[in-house]
């Protein structure tokens, strides 16, 4: 009988011990996923998960650059974005309403005109392009690195430079560009001279508009004089579109119109923002109509230059694309130059 007693008791737990160790699920019971206690296994844990090759990789699909046959870069000096309303400039005001815009771009420090275009086209801040004068000093040289000049003249792009200082010969060599004309003159003769011989085959072209600045400095920024001098540049851009599209070229090009600097009172230079931001206006093949909300600094110039003529960027440039332009997710970056 002992004997018996003792075969049912072992029985009984082995019973037990069946049904306890059978999943919850079974019962119908509510099954949660136990969270780590220990900091180190939850650390390997994460890792791990980390490291595992999913079974399908989603592809990424490159967007398409956009069809640029040329590109051309007009810079009012001294133009602050108010001015373009308050003059007004209807043809600036048309390519912000078809093209994308940006009237809180920001220049470099110094805002000074021969740094700030060294930058410009130059892609870099000025402590790699070394321009920190602002007069026509030809013994200093040129400024250095790569900038838009060189790419495109060495991918064998015809480059053309019309501008109203003559200190603006320094942000490029002379080999660089193919058409070089220094017109100390109104904006509107700089237009006229440009149309009478017009580069037909230009890829590249920079447009320098200098009267802004020179009124801003003699009367005042914003002053009365000043606002008339932008309205009638406003006119000298009209002039220039007006023979890209006589010869069938408007549709090819992107229009980038920008500027060096701001001011205040009779002067600039400094790191208010009065004379630190600059508008940036872009129209043409690819470009969305829209307000641009990437933060652009002035180096982003020459970075969408060379990415619309399908150059390749310097790594040394500090300067990207505003590829938010073509309807593309914007490249996050804040330069602060030294």
């Amino acid at each position: 009988m002992k004997h018996t007693l003792n075969r049912l008791t072992v029985l009984l737990l082995a019973l037990i011990l069946l049904f306890a160790c059978q999943s919850p699920t079974l019962w119908g019971l509510p099954v949660s996923t136990p969270t780590p206690t220990n900091t180190a296994t939850a650390t390997v844990t994460a890792t791990l998960a980390a490291t595992i090759t999913p079974v399908f990789t989603p592809t990424v699909t490159p967007f398409p650059r956009p069809s640029v046959d040329r590109v051309l870069l007009v810079s009012y000096d001294g133009l602050r974005p108010d001015v373009i309303d308050l003059a007004p400039m209807p043809n600036l005001q048309e390519l912000m309403k078809t093209g994308a815009y940006s009237l809180t771009a920001q220049t470099i420090f110094p805002s000074a005109t021969l740094p700030a275009h060294s930058s410009m086209v130059g892609g870099v801040c000025p402590d790699k392009h070394g321009v920190y004068w602002n007069d026509y000093l030809p013994d200093l040289g040129y400024a250095k690195g790569t900038n838009i000049f060189d790419l495109a003249h060495t991918a064998g792009i015809k480059t053309a430079m019309y501008v109203g200082k003559e200190k603006m010969r320094q942000l490029a060599e002379p080999e660089t560009t193919d058409v070089y004309e220094y017109i100390n003159d109104r904006d509107l003769v700089i237009a006229d001279k440009l149309v009478e011989n017009f580069p037909v085959d230009f890829g590249f072209m920079f447009v320098h508009f200098a009267t802004v600045d020179a009124m801003g400095h003699e009367y005042g920024w914003l002053s009365e004089e000043q606002l008339s001098v932008a309205y009638r540049g406003d006119e000298a851009l009209g002039k220039i579109l007006a023979t890209l599209d006589a010869y069938g070229l408007r549709e090819g090009t992107l229009i980038i119109v920008t500027a060096d600097h701001g001011g205040h009172d009779t002067t600039h230079g400094y790191s208010l923002p009065e004379d630190m931001t600059i508008p940036w206006i872009i129209s043409g093949p690819g470009v969305q109509p829209l307000h641009l909300s990437t933060p652009i600094v002035t180096m982003d110039t020459a970075a969408t230059i060379a990415y619309a003529l399908g150059l390749d960027i310097p790594s040394e440039w500090d300067g990207t694309p505003v590829l938010e332009a073509f309807g593309m997710p914007s490249i996050t970056h804040a330069v602060i130059c030294n």
